[in-house]
């Protein structure tokens, strides 16, 4: 293997120098869409090209059209983790090329779940019925969880009453998510073939338990069968947390399936001061967080834990001869291929192994803080200024904020940041008002890049206010 360990130092000092100069980078890309095809063949070649060849062509052609999500200067959706532990394992992972290795994935999801304090119920440890497993992402989570309660309930209804057909209860089951959730539980209910409804939130943009109830009683009353609900810790657009305490109990009286959505609010709760964000978690019947967000594992490592696995496995097994093995009845073996909807699945558990040793609780927890902080740093820049608002409250590392006025002047000012291509910014729609989402992401980002954000922000907007007071007063 010569040339692989020649043509892996390279890659690897080039991965090393584009993450210690990616500072330096334009955040967004100056190409248009199409930009790539006249740069490459219209074909694969038949004969072999170098190493040296593709290696140039990584600059010339691929690195033009990249938005560097690791950049201080990204600012937009959520953080997409990054860390040399998780690339080295991820190096690992793919030299080994096996089909997932499931002992350390158990464990790891063990240690993952002690570190956020999860009910005991939730972890495989000797005995255990719950246990945890890596999806891919927080979509396929939920659709999973979805899939496992559209089964367990068309069973539990067929013993209750077993003139009604299938197809019968299918028609008449919902599932409901907060109008805040995120797009995927929707999509989850489009696969699922059921209905979905959507949860009214409050002032703060959270779901309460009378909300749910006013809703589950309509349909109750309907002749509809409610059996999913989708509660959400972080939301996307603003990062506002449902009601656990007071959801929970009226999922388990209602035998709901409750399934938690903390994609990015999850990783904070390692931190004891965050922790509380997850009381009511004992009522739920699977969690789901991505350490690929926030956690310094790169994607995809997407946890999901249950309390019941048999209530997965009742969904997915199937055992066709050639997958069958002597020890899959020994109860010694967690079979994750009937936790996914994939049977194949790489060995991402390894991401976890080295992230968690090599930074540790304490390294984790201080990343997570740090975040924090300077979403707050942030936040009070924002205050200071009587031209703007804060348009919720900042919880963890995501500020929401607008210019006092007309949603118009907010999709200019958006539009103003994004074309400087000097940051990165996405919006969100909060009840009828467009407003922008600051959000803490790249590991390296430090106080000085916050302040040369809102420096820029700030002056784009005393660009933008004169010349829209002049067009509107000609108008």
């Amino acid at each position: 293997m010569p040339e692989f360990r020649k043509r892996g130092k390279e890659m690897v000092d080039y991965v090393a120098d584009y993450l210690e100069k990616i500072e330096k980078r334009q955040v967004f890309p100056d190409v248009e869409p199409g930009y790539l095809r006249p740069l490459i063949a219209d074909s694969a070649p038949q004969d072999p090209e170098s190493f040296e060849d593709v290696f140039k062509d990584i600059e010339k052609i691929i690195m033009p059209g990249v938005t560097h999500w690791h950049s201080p200067y990204f600012f937009a959706y959520f953080p997409a983790a990054s860390s040399f532990p998780a690339l080295l394992a991820d190096m690992l992972c793919g030299g080994i090329g096996c089909v997932g290795f499931s002992w350390l994935e158990t464990v790891m999801l063990d240690w993952l779940g002690k570190m956020v304090n999860l009910p005991e119920e939730f972890l495989a440890g000797k005995d255990g019925q719950g246990g945890g497993v890596i999806q891919g992402s927080a979509s396929e989570a939920t659709l999973i969880a979805l899939l496992a309660a559209r089964t367990k309930t068309i069973r539990q209804v067929q013993s209750e009453k077993p003139e009604l057909t299938e197809a019968e209860i299918m028609g008449r089951l919902v599932a409901y998510a907060s109008d805040q959730a995120h797009s995927s539980v929707e999509r989850a209910a489009l696969i699922g073939a059921v209905k979905i409804k959507s949860v009214p939130s409050d002032e703060t943009f959270s779901v309460c338990g009378s909300a749910l109830k006013k809703v589950l009683d309509e349909d109750k009353a309907a002749g509809l069968i409610p059996f999913f609900f989708c509660a959400t810790l972080g939301t996307t657009s603003c990062c506002s947390f449902d009601k656990l305490l007071e959801l929970g109990p009226i999922c388990n009286k209602e035998n709901i399936w409750m399934h938690i959505d903390a994609a990015y609010a999850g990783s904070a709760f390692i931190c004891p001061e965050f922790r509380h964000l997850l009381n009511g978690v004992e009522f739920a019947d699977s969690f789901n967080f991505n350490p690929h967000k926030w956690l310094l594992v790169n994607f995809d490592c997407s946890a999901m834990w249950v309390k019941k696995r048999s209530d997965l496995i009742g969904a997915f097994k199937l055992e066709p001869l050639y997958l069958q093995h002597h020890h899959q009845e020994s109860g010694l073996v967690t079979d994750y291929r009937h936790w996914q909807i994939p049977l194949g699945r790489r060995f991402r558990s390894l991401k976890l192994w080295f992230v968690l040793r090599m930074y540790g609780v304490k390294g984790l927890q201080e990343h997570i803080r740090k975040h924090i902080r300077l979403s707050h740093q942030f936040e009070h820049s924002v205050l200071q200024d009587e031209r703007f608002e804060i348009c919720a409250e900042v919880v963890l590392g995501l500020v929401c904020f607008r210019l006092k006025g007309s949603n118009e002047v907010n999709e200019a000012l958006l539009k103003s940041i994004n074309d400087a291509k000097k940051i990165h910014l996405v919006p969100c729609h909060l009840r009828e008002k467009f407003v922008l989402r600051f959000a803490i992401c790249s590991r390296t980002v430090e106080s000085t890049h916050i302040k040369f954000a809102w420096q820029h922000i700030s002056q784009l907007a005393t660009d933008l206010l004169k010349t829209w007071g002049q067009n509107h007063h000609q108008q």
